[in-house]
């Protein structure tokens, strides 16, 4: 059996007129939660399917073609990150991470998995609408600037096609991660904090949301594009202040 013949929970909650903000795919084994989160997103102008399990995630990846998934972490079979690495292998969708654990590490797992956003439980019906509407922006639903391509040395940053390519070859990235980069390489030898980067690339600051992010995605983007990531060439740290992008 393949994934596309796996059943798929049907649509629950669609916007009743106008066109839709996007699709969304809300992963959560509580019906209740899931009816919940439908409805508020709905609200807001989204079509929403759901899925109760990593399984019928997939399936949904492959059928649904959804804008961005949220997916529970604690699902009551699976593991939320086993089921967001699994995404991750063969899909560059937006993923926010919806979960009770607060504690650092756990926002660091995910971020390292591939997550895009991280919202810690209870949270706000407003506070969910506004992160997911910030990630489909940074995902590639708005206009690109004037100065499509950033072209480097052996680095090019297609912002119009979203499209990394280093040496030629096209790298995969998440929307989080091609948004941090491109914003950097934007400005070259500009130093930003960790807090202006949390400002401009995640729309959220350190109050809602960890400096680390920053640190974690700086990792990762070191690890597509430098040669050496433990020296970088492309993105410098300054120490104590932030990173800045040499061009």
């Amino acid at each position: 059996m393949t994934y596309q013949d796996v059943p798929v929970l049907a649509e629950r909650t669609r916007r009743a007129s106008g066109k839709a903000l996007g699709r969304l795919l809300v992963v959560d084994d509580d019906p209740e939660v899931r009816d919940m989160l439908s409805r508020l997103l709905a609200s807001e102008g989204y079509d929403v399917d759901e899925a109760e399990s990593g399984t019928q995630t997939l399936a949904a990846l492959d059928k649904l073609r959804p804008d961005l998934v949220i997916l529970d972490v604690m699902l009551s079979a699976e593991d939320g990150f086993e089921v967001l690495a699994t995404i991750r292998r063969s899909s560059i969708v937006p993923v926010i991470l919806l979960t009770g654990r607060g504690r650092e590490a756990d926002r660091v797992l995910g971020l390292k998995l591939g997550a895009d956003d991280y919202v810690v439980k209870p949270f706000s019906g407003a506070e969910l609408a506004a992160r997911v509407g910030t990630v489909l922006r940074r995902s590639g639903q708005r206009s690109a600037p004037p100065e499509s391509t950033l072209a480097f040395e052996g680095l090019e940053i297609d912002t119009a096609a979203r499209e990394l390519r280093v040496e030629g070859a096209v790298v995969e990235t998440t929307a989080k991660e091609f948004d941090l980069l491109a914003f950097l390489a934007s400005s070259p030898r500009r130093v930003f904090t960790r807090e202006q980067l949390l400002a401009q690339v995640w729309d959220s600051s350190s109050q809602w949301q960890d400096n680390g992010t920053v640190t974690e995605h700086i990792r990762r983007i070191r690890r597509k594009i430098e040669v050496n990531p433990e020296a970088p060439r492309w993105i410098r740290t300054v120490r104590g202040i932030g990173y800045r992008f040499e061009p």
